[in-house]
């Protein structure tokens, strides 16, 4: 379901690329216009054979079937590193162009400065503009589609081969009572969280990108970094919470040597490093910086949060990867 919904968003953001440089056909190479086309069909068809053959476990031409997941991971991968690549250059170059007179940053485009050709030539007309906006905005959704087909065709990797305990027949359902064992509340607060965090980035965004004012860009700014520190926090305590569960639960905790378990550790102690290095960076300048302002204290707290918060989360991960069935 949810690789659904970011595909979907995903087609229409490649409607409005393929809209917005339909714009420029005339100083375009063929190639942009041929690139979201082709995208579109990647994430039609990946996502059709995701829906469909997701829960298989395959057992015929093993080594050629994890060569074609192993391509398609890395495909998407590329797509992802190339959207993020994107929406970055974009950013900064709206940072540069706001910050600077319209003759200024046409010489910088003449120098090299800029290799796009896009930008070169003029956007004027309102539909124009209105694909130009609406792409950009669907960058994320574009990005964790990658990540999210990246992470189900690389379950579907392991699952290669595998076999299944025939022995274990029953099939546990969800059970929506509100505190009796069920799952419920924590969806219902999840989705809390989630709605809430689409808000206050879409409030922060608009402010900070649109207003002048200082005061509001510093209003943004503390909603922003308290409710993620709010959000941290819950999570801190969360994943602390689950640690002790564990301690209670007397579970035999499985020892061996398992090529895929040692994987996956790999591949969740490398995929935190990015954010551990962010938050470190972002520590040291902040200590080294004047003045110490409210914002900056907010900064500081949120960047040692993230520290805590992805340290516990991969003990309690971690821990819960080497636990015996019930």
């Amino acid at each position: 379901g949810g690789l659904i919904l970011f595909a979907i968003f995903s087609l229409v953001m490649d409607v409005f690329k393929i809209g917005y440089y339909s714009s420029f056909y005339s100083c375009l190479s063929a190639i942009k216009i041929i690139y979201p086309i082709v995208q579109a069909v990647f994430v039609v068809v990946q996502t059709y054979f995701l829906w469909v053959s997701a829960k298989d476990c395959i057992h015929v031409h093993l080594n050629v079937t994890r060569c074609g997941l192993m391509l398609t991971l890395t495909t998407n991968l590329a797509v992802w590193m190339s959207a993020v690549t994107d929406e970055s250059v974009h950013k900064a170059h709206s940072k540069l162009k706001k910050n600077m007179t319209e003759e200024i940053f046409r010489w910088l485009l003449k120098v090299g400065m800029r290799s796009s050709s896009v930008e070169e030539c003029n956007c004027n007309s309102q539909i124009c503009q209105i694909f130009k906006n609406g792409y950009f905005w669907l960058y994320p959704f574009n990005i964790e589609y990658s990540l999210f087909a990246s992470a189900m065709v690389y379950v579907m990797w392991k699952n290669v081969g595998r076999f299944i305990d025939h022995h274990s027949h029953h099939i546990q359902r969800l059970k929506f009572r509100l505190f009796r064992r069920t799952f419920f509340v924590g969806i219902m607060l999840g989705l809390i969280i989630l709605v809430s965090g689409l808000g206050v980035l879409i409030l922060y965004e608009v402010q900070v990108n649109s207003s002048t004012e200082s005061s509001k860009k510093s209003q943004a700014l503390t909603m922003y970094y308290i409710f993620n520190i709010v959000c941290l926090s819950l999570m801190s305590l969360v994943c602390i919470g689950g640690s002790v569960i564990y301690r209670f639960d007397k579970r035999d905790m499985d020892r061996q040597k398992n090529p895929t378990r040692t994987l996956d550790v790999a591949l969740l102690m490398g995929a935190a490093l990015g954010q551990y290095a962010i938050s470190y960076y972002s520590i040291v300048a902040i200590v080294a910086s004047t003045p110490r302002d409210t914002i900056s204290a907010l900064n500081l707290t949120y960047a040692l949060l993230m520290i805590a918060q992805h340290t516990f989360q991969k003990v309690f991960i971690i821990e819960g990867l080497h636990r015996q069935p019930p």
